[in-house]
């Protein structure tokens, strides 16, 4: 099998299921994951003899793809804030819109020595990037699920980054009173209501209770993170969450009612309500 056979036989296997562009980006990561190859190296290797391995290789990746596994379970890893994360079904994949989430704590934080705490960390891409990327931070995650937290940890140490990981449900027990500088949360906020406009790939592999909420309480987890918050930030400490942009006024509301202050919505790169940041003041 050459390289353009190879091209050719994920674009007539995957072109009905997935938009070209897709495909096209698809490609890119599975050369570069399997071969090694940059991609400039698909054009410049375009007549090449594949090794052995990969025809059954690609094969694989091929039928999992047809039956909407998300490609970042198939490859066992995610690109988050230009680092791999590893990723199973335990956690969810990280999206692009969290990396701004990310890139705004950063931005706004320029201090040395903060306490963190994530909430409900999955993979740990929020926990672990922000450990890299604040000065001599020292960063807390909890997650609700071992499993997820075997993951964070690997990431972890595999990066070579410093987080303390917690296995705490911040809706059934009462989390440790700490003074935190930051604390940031992507918690589950669809509704079971929205699950009919998503896709398969979402729907039937990654963790459903990391996503989804009911429809008849969807601010379950940010009253109880914002409860949280308003005792354990410290004074002009920060909370941010990723939100249902659906919900953004319920959200802003919930942050209030919790006696949080300065509360500011920010939108994603497609212009969509997305992350709401409050403080907490004493007076």
């Amino acid at each position: 099998m050459t390289t353009r056979e190879a091209i050719q036989r994920l674009r007539n296997a995957l072109n009905p299921l997935y938009d070209p562009r897709e495909v096209e980006s698809m490609t890119r990561v599975i050369m570069e994951d399997v071969l090694k190859w940059r991609p400039v190296d698909i054009v410049m290797r375009d007549s090449d003899q594949l090794p052995d391995f990969f025809p059954s290789r690609l094969d694989d990746i091929i039928a999992r793809l047809q039956r909407h596994e998300p490609l970042q379970y198939i490859l066992g890893k995610a690109r988050f804030h230009g680092h791999n994360f590893t990723v199973t079904p335990a956690v969810l994949i990280p999206r692009p819109e969290t990396e701004q989430l990310v890139d705004m704590i950063i931005d706004q934080n320029t201090g040395s020595d903060l306490d963190v705490l994530d909430i409900g960390t999955g993979s740990g891409c929020i926990a672990i990037s922000l450990a890299r990327a604040l000065k001599f931070a020292q960063v807390t995650a909890t997650d609700v699920s071992t499993s997820a937290l075997a993951v964070a940890q690997h990431n972890a140490q595999a990066l070579g980054t410093r987080v303390r990981f917690v296995e705490h449900n911040i809706l059934t027990s009462r989390a440790p009173i700490e003074a935190w500088d930051i604390i940031v949360s992507n918690p589950p906020y669809i509704t079971m209501s929205e699950k009919n406009s998503m896709d398969r790939n979402v729907l039937d592999y990654e963790p459903a209770g990391a996503l989804f909420v009911p429809d008849a309480d969807p601010m379950l987890y940010y009253r109880a993170i914002a409860a949280y918050a308003s005792q354990a930030l410290k004074n002009g400490g920060r909370l941010y969450l990723e939100i249902n942009r659906a919900m953004a006024s319920l959200t802003t509301s919930t942050l209030h009612q919790a006696g949080l202050s300065n509360i500011q919505l920010y939108n994603d790169f497609n212009g969509n309500n997305r992350f709401v940041t409050a403080t907490r003041i004493i007076d």
